[in-house]
């Protein structure tokens, strides 16, 4: 059991697998976090457009 347990442990077959993953979430993580602020930014701008059109109308 113990040699079972040695054997996996320096098998390193599925590593290649594991870091691409961590990579992927890495890359997804990225554009996630940012989502609310540019939402934000985009928001407030509509808002300064339409309240600029507003006033000069």
């Amino acid at each position: 059991m113990v040699d079972t347990f040695k054997r996996l442990y320096r098998d390193a077959n599925g590593q290649d697998l594991v870091e691409y993953a961590l990579l992927l979430a890495l890359f997804c993580l990225g554009p996630v976090a940012t989502m609310k602020t540019l939402a934000n930014y985009i928001a407030n701008s509509f808002t300064t457009v339409g309240s600029t059109l507003t006033s000069s109308v």
